[in-house]
């Protein structure tokens, strides 16, 4: 068995255990996270470099909160997303790195008025800088669905926002040098990098739209937020 197959091997092996479910916290919101990136992120030191500066400036974070209450709304079955455009690579400081940064939030178009609010606050929370520079909120049907075990999962966000993801495989190990290069752009407890089938947005405010097929770009996750504002411990 060569080197490549092998290390890839290990690496999905323990990302399949990394992605245990963390116990739930009382009153706390719990559910599933998705990234994609316009840069790789499952990817060797050679390659990033590459990008640096050319790739990596726009981003998409989705949550799709499994149970709990945010401001005191359930939103519980509700989803949200949040897309990224800065003028630098969303590097190892995340949404920080960029000098100028712009987000659009969607929304999921079953919330009531009320449930609206508080996704918006939610993600508004929990994506950090991008939170504070948010120039459009716009509603759509949201479905995700993540599964932590097989590593592959789907978002759709009407005809704005795609992601469609899968486990890496022995092909995509280009260099043997392949980590999580970059840290995820949310607070998250458990996650592993995986390969984009499809990532794409077609949304406006953020004058670029994008898509980045087949590249090792993406984040599947689960988050745990014991209240507003404060991860369980462990989180990584």
């Amino acid at each position: 068995m060569s080197y490549k197959v092998l290390s890839l091997m290990v690496v999905a092996a323990l990302a399949v255990v990394a992605m245990a479910v963390p116990a739930a916290a009382a009153d706390g919101v719990t559910g599933t996270y998705m990234e994609s990136r316009t840069c790789q992120v499952y990817t060797g030191p050679c390659f990033a470099n590459a990008e640096t500066a050319l790739a990596g400036r726009e981003a998409l974070m989705a949550w799709n909160i499994e149970s709990g209450k945010h401001n005191n709304i359930d939103l519980a079955g509700l989803s949200v997303v949040v897309a990224i455009r800065g003028n630098d690579t969303l590097a190892y400081q995340g949404v920080d790195d960029p000098k100028e940064l712009k987000a659009a939030i969607i929304v999921d178009a079953k919330a009531s008025a009320a449930q609206k609010e508080a996704l918006v606050a939610f993600a508004k929370e929990h994506a950090g800088r991008a939170g504070r520079e948010v120039v459009r909120v716009d509603a759509a049907p949201i479905t995700m669905s993540l599964d932590s075990v097989e590593l592959n999962g789907e978002l759709k966000a009407g005809e704005i926002a795609r992601i469609k993801t899968r486990k890496a495989k022995p092909g995509d190990c280009i260099c043997s040098n392949e980590v999580q290069f970059y840290p995820p752009l949310a607070k998250i407890n458990r996650f592993a990098a995986g390969v984009a089938i499809e990532a794409e947005f077609k949304g406006h405010g953020l004058g670029a739209t994008w898509s980045t097929p087949e590249s090792r770009s993406v984040y599947m996750g689960e988050f745990n937020y014991r209240s507003a504002g404060e991860e369980l411990a462990g989180s990584e």
